[in-house]
């Protein structure tokens, strides 16, 4: 698959490579062309705009990670909503998945405020960075496994720069599930043969990498409007995120000084989320 001007998986992965810091991949992000149905898609929503905001100017690019580059907590989206993080070019902003996220991530401590609107709203995020297996808004809410392959190498280069750190993942459905273990064994970590199919709550130790994988239903309408997710659920699965995380940090008790001692940053527009799911199979 060759986008327009030449991209593929291949250059995705090189100019991703190049990248030396965060700060200057979300900027290579930005620029990606590698999927023809997905730059179409994305440009066509920000031309056309929905009636509700057609007053705004739409972001309508690759949306990269938001989030410290010191994180302890990663947390793994599916990809952009096209009236949502398409819209604003941050992850999980400009929708209600966002807004179940965010008011999740302030409960925990890890937001500085419950709601996220935009790029310019003063909203920092402690000691957690929110990412995507795909950057680009899909149409219908669901990018395909070529998509997904191709875009890969920018989560590869994304969890390569927040390894230091990096201590728990919480990967948000099924889509993303499949991906994060993808990447992770692409990158030659050593991750189980066999990885537990996903299931909210469902929990993996990778002892070789020093991490765990955490497992939660996406914050998609089709699942907190039917109460398949609920707030207590979203809220324990974070809980126990942090718990995590905190082991790690011989900083505080417990190992942790509390995900408030990670100053945050909003030096990556990011947008993940979806409209009304997480669009490929709900869960």
């Amino acid at each position: 698959m060759i986008g327009p001007g030449g991209w593929d998986a291949a250059a995705v992965r090189r100019s991703a490579a190049a990248a030396r810091d965060l700060a200057g991949l979300d900027a290579r992000i930005t620029g990606c062309r590698a999927c023809p149905r997905l730059v179409e898609w994305r440009e066509q929503v920000a031309r056309d705009r929905r009636a509700a905001y057609r007053d705004q100017e739409y972001w309508g690019r690759p949306v990269p990670g938001f989030g410290p580059a010191d994180a302890r907590i990663c947390v793994v989206g599916l990809a952009p909503a096209a009236h949502g993080a398409n819209r604003t070019g941050r992850m999980f902003t400009g929708d209600r998945s966002g807004e179940w996220l965010y008011a999740a991530l302030h409960r925990a401590g890890l937001a500085s405020r419950a709601a996220s609107v935009g790029v310019d709203d003063g909203l920092r995020l402690h000691g957690v960075r929110i990412t995507a297996a795909v950057r680009c808004a899909p149409p219908a809410n669901r990018p395909t496994p070529a998509e997904r392959d191709t875009c890969r190498g920018w989560l590869d280069r994304e969890l390569a720069l927040l390894a230091p750190t990096l201590r728990v993942f919480l990967v948000l459905g099924a889509f993303g599930w499949t991906a994060l273990w993808a990447a992770l064994r692409a990158a030659g970590h050593p991750v189980p043969v066999a990885v537990p199919a996903f299931g909210h709550g469902v929990e993996v130790a990778v002892d070789g990498l020093g991490v765990h994988v955490l497992a939660s239903y996406h914050v998609s309408q089709q699942n907190t409007f039917t109460g398949r997710l609920t707030a207590p659920m979203l809220d324990a699965v974070l809980a126990r995120a942090v718990a995590l995380a905190a082991r790690h940090d011989p900083d505080g008790p417990d190992g942790s000084d509390g995900p408030d001692s990670s100053d945050s940053s909003d030096s990556s527009d990011s947008s993940d989320s979806s409209d009304s799911s997480d669009g490929v199979d709900g869960r």
